[in-house]
Order: structure tokens, then sequence, then C-alpha cells
């Protein structure tokens, strides 16, 4: 693999909440799709932010990991918490995963969007996954009813947060592409910015879900998923890989340490030079 070169550096960022949302906004409306890494910690923003993305946006299950914890385990103030250090680590746009909003009334969601606007966010997720599994997607009626309240709180005020409403249909066992459609119509109607289904990797799904939803469509990054390219002619306008950037670096440190555990080499030297040197420049003021 070549060099991996660093962007030089925006002279004139956009430094303010409500800028940086509406650039977000703008971005979803442009002729490729927005291509959207997911950081992990306030490193990898900076360093994703240096290689020339346009936005960023947090990882739940990515996240968890740095604690020591499985995904869903995070709680709202520690999710807050991680958006607002993400946020002021670049000047870019970021998004949270706020998951189910930490709540399953739609008051308890507004409440967390407002708190994703509080922290400098640009935009926010709210997923329609109850968090039981034996009853894991909540019933439409009430899913919409909680897109309805979080796009209120993020509307309502002097920043118009990106709103991005999740259908978890086929990340939870339901692979009913009518219901997920149906559920994506009425988050957009209910007042989301974005709609996003991930699980869906057929070309022929996707395009249906683009055709159908009114909204810029978010497809997850997926085993055997449609390249980059195939997205954009069938109309997607953002492309995320949640916690994939973030489990590639365990999958890496895991095969370093086992190559000094079981081999006693050091080939891992070699990508950590090259990691030390992409973090210094990424990293200077």
């Amino acid at each position: 693999m070549g060099r991996v070169e660093l962007m030089t550096r925006d002279d004139s960022p956009m430094s303010d909440q409500a800028g940086k949302a509406k650039r977000f906004l703008e971005l979803h409306a442009g002729p490729s799709p927005l291509l959207m890494p997911n950081p992990w910690d306030a490193g990898s923003a900076k360093l994703l932010a240096a290689l020339g993305f346009k936005a960023l946006a947090t990882t739940s299950s990515g996240f968890a990991a740095t604690l020591g914890r499985l995904d869903g385990s995070v709680t709202r103030d520690e999710a807050i918490a991680h958006g607002a250090a993400i946020a002021a680590a670049t000047e870019l746009p970021v998004s949270a995963d706020l998951e189910n909003g930490f709540a399953d009334d739609p008051a308890g969601v507004a409440e967390t969007v407002a708190a994703a606007i509080d922290a400098g966010l640009a935009g926010c997720s709210i997923e329609d996954y109850t968090g039981d599994r034996s009853s894991p997607i909540y019933e439409r009626e009430t899913a919409v009813e909680r897109i309805a309240a979080a796009a209120e709180a993020a509307h309502g005020g002097g920043v118009h947060l990106v709103l991005t409403a999740r259908a978890e249909n086929h990340v939870r066992g339901r692979q009913d592409l009518e219901d997920t459609i149906a559920r994506l119509k009425a988050y957009g109607e209910a007042g989301a910015d974005v709609l996003f289904a991930p699980g869906l990797w057929q070309i022929e799904d996707i395009r249906r879900v683009v055709a159908d939803v009114g909204r810029p469509v978010n497809v997850l990054t997926y085993p055997g998923a449609p390249r980059v390219a195939e997205l954009a002619a069938a109309g997607v306008k953002r492309i995320s890989v949640g916690g994939a950037f973030a489990f590639a670096a365990v999958d890496a440190v895991a095969e370093a340490a086992r190559e000094l555990r079981e081999e006693g080499t050091y080939g891992f030297l070699g990508p950590a030079r090259a990691g030390s040197a992409l973090v210094k420049r990424a990293f200077a003021p």
C-alpha cells in the first residue's frame, strides 16, 4: 500500500455549530455520496479529518469497545460526552450515534436530542430498536411518534440538527423490506432529514428504498455490499462504516500482539512507524 497523504488544513474552517449543521445537510445533496467514517475517539477523529473527509459520525460499538464493553451498554450521559469530545476535536460536522435515544417515550428521546445540540453536534441518529430481544422493534405508531419528537427538538431552535432516522429491521432478524420502506417513509414525513436501514446490502433493495422514501439515504458498509460507485449510481447520498474502522484497528493490534508473543519478531514496527508519522502530521498545531 502506498503512503497515506494527509490533506492540508482548511484556512477558513466553519467553526459555528449552526454553520456546521447547515453544511452537513448540504453534503447530502451533492452528486456523489458523502463518505462519512466513524471515529471512536478524539485522535481517530483528528486523523480522519486530516485525511480529507468532510464529516464524521460517532460509532456506538466502537466507543463501547474503548470502554471495554459491548455495543448497547453505553449510557446517555456517556454517549453525549463522547459526542462532545469528537465534535471538539475537529472543525468538521459531527453526527452522533444515539442508539434509540436512550428512552422509550418520545419526551425522553427529545431530551436526548436537545442534549446533542448542547454538546455542539451537527447531527444525530435515532433508531427504532427497543433493546428488548423478545420484542426488538417499536410498534410503528410509537416509532413514528418518537421520530416526530426528535425532529421537533432537532429543528426547533437556532441549530437545524440533522436528524437521521434508522429502521433496524434488517439487523434485528426482520427481513421485511416492505415494512422497512413504510417505516422510513413515515419517519421522513415525521421530520427526519436522512433515512437509514442498516443491514441492506443487495443493490435492488437499496434502489427501491432510495426511489420510495423521498429523503437522502445512508447505507452502511457491509460484507458483500455494492461498491461506492454502484451505490452512487443508485442514488445513495451517504455511506458510513459504523464500527468497522475501530475494529480493524483492534484486529491490527491483536495481530501485532500475536506476532510478538508467538513468533518473537517485530514486523509490526514498520506499520507502527508509518502510523506514528501520520499522527505527527495530523495532530500538528
